[in-house]
C-alpha cells in the first residue's frame, strides 16, 4: 500500500484527539475500521505510530516524524485545492489559452488573433506530429484546445471525451519545383505524377492510406512516400528529389508551386477541440470564431487557392 495524503489525516485525527475512540468519532468510523486502517498505514511504513495505553494514543518517534511532516503536507495540498478552485472560477475573466497544433498555417494564425483580442493573457502553444497525443493532453488538461487536421471524413480522436468543432477544410494540392514541367498546369491529374517521388509530412491518422488508395485509384503505386518535417519536405521539392502534398493553404514560398489535383481526390479538415467539462469551455465559442477567421486568413493569402475556389463553388471550405 501506497501512503496517501488521506491516511495523513487520519494519522493527524488521531493525534490531535488522543484516542482511537474520539479519533473514530470525528472521522465517522467505527473504532474497528479506523484501527484496521491504522494497522495497514503502520505496515506500509514499517513501525508503530502510536503507542496505545489506559490513557489513550501517543505518537512513537516513528509517529512523531510522520506528524512532523503532515504539518507541512496538509496545509499545502490544501491551499493548492484552494488556489485551483479560485483559478477556475476566474478563468473567464482573466483566460489562459495552451493551444496545442499540428503543422500548418492556422496554429500561427490563431495565436496572432488570441494575442491581439486578449493581449494580458497568456498564450501557450505545443506542436506535434500525433492528432491523438493533442487529444489526449486536451482530455488529460494540459491543454485547452487543439487544432488539428483529419483526412477526409475522417473521425477525431477522443470523441466521446472533447467537444470538436469544424474550423475549414481544405482539397490537397501537390508541391512542385518551379521548374518541374508540370509546374503551369492549372490543374494536373494524379496519375500524370506516377512516376514521381512523394514527400509528405507525418501524422497519426489515415492520409497515408488514403494517399494510397487514390493513387490506385488512378492506376499507379506510388514509387515512395518521405516522411519528414515541413523544411525538409520544401527543400526536397525544391531541389526536384521529391513532388509533395499539402493542403491548398500551404503559403507561397520561394522555388515551390502548389497545384491542385483533377477530381479533388484529397482533401483535410481542420478541427478545433476542448474537454466540455473544462473551465476552457467558457472561451470555446470565442476561439472557434478566432480559428476560421485564421483558415480564411490562410486561404485569401493563397491566390491559386482562392482562384481554385472560385471555379469549384460547390466545395465548402470555410466554417
Amino acid at each position: 500500500m501506497d501512503l496517501e495524503l488521506r491516511h495523513l489525516k487520519v494519522i493527524r485525527a488521531i493525534a490531535d484527539a488522543g484516542s482511537l475512540t474520539r479519533a473514530a468519532t470525528a472521522l465517522g468510523l467505527a473504532q474497528s475500521a479506523l484501527s484496521g486502517q491504522l494497522k495497514r498505514i503502520e505496515r506500509a511504513l514499517g513501525g508503530a505510530l502510536f503507542v496505545r495505553d489506559r490513557t489513550g494514543a501517543h505518537p512513537t518517534p516513528l509517529g512523531e516524524l510522520v506528524l512532523d511532516r503532515s504539518r507541512v503536507l496538509l496545509p499545502a495540498m490544501r491551499q493548492l485545492e484552494e488556489d485551483a478552485r479560485r483559478f477556475a472560477r476566474s478563468w473567464g475573466s482573466a483566460p489562459r489559452f495552451r493551444i496545442g497544433g499540428t503543422h500548418g498555417p492556422l496554429l500561427g494564425g490563431l495565436v496572432d488573433r488570441l494575442a491581439g483580442a486578449h493581449p494580458t493573457a497568456p498564450v501557450s502553444t505545443c506542436t506535434a506530429w500525433s492528432v491523438t497525443e493533442l487529444a489526449d493532453m486536451v482530455a488529460q488538461a494540459r491543454l485547452d484546445f487543439a487544432l488539428v487536421g483529419v483526412c477526409g471524413d475522417g473521425t477525431p480522436p477522443a470523441s466521446g471525451r472533447l467537444e470538436w468543432q469544424f474550423v475549414g477544410r481544405d482539397p490537397v494540392f501537390v508541391m512542385l519545383a518551379d521548374d518541374h514541367p508540370c509546374a503551369d498546369e492549372e490543374e494536373l491529374e494524379l496519375g500524370k505524377l506516377a512516376q514521381e517521388r512523394w514527400v509528405a509530412a507525418p501524422g497519426s491518422g489515415c492520409f497515408t492510406d488514403c494517399f494510397t488508395a487514390a493513387c490506385t485509384q488512378a492506376g499507379f503505386t506510388p514509387a515512395s512516400l518521405f516522411e519528414t518535417d515541413i523544411a525538409a519536405c520544401v527543400h526536397l521539392v525544391q531541389v526536384g528529389r521529391a513532388v509533395g502534398l499539402c493542403r491548398a493553404t500551404f503559403p507561397p514560398t520561394p522555388g515551390v508551386v502548389t497545384v491542385p489535383l483533377v477530381g479533388t481526390p484529397l482533401s483535410w479538415r481542420h478541427l478545433i477541440g476542448h474537454d466540455r467539462n473544462s473551465p476552457a469551455a467558457e472561451a470555446a465559442p470565442a476561439v472557434v470564431v478566432h480559428a476560421r477567421a485564421a483558415h480564411r486568413d490562410a486561404v485569401a493569402r493563397s491566390p491559386r487557392y482562392s482562384r481554385w475556389l472560385e471555379a469549384n463553388p460547390h466545395f465548402h471550405s470555410g466554417g
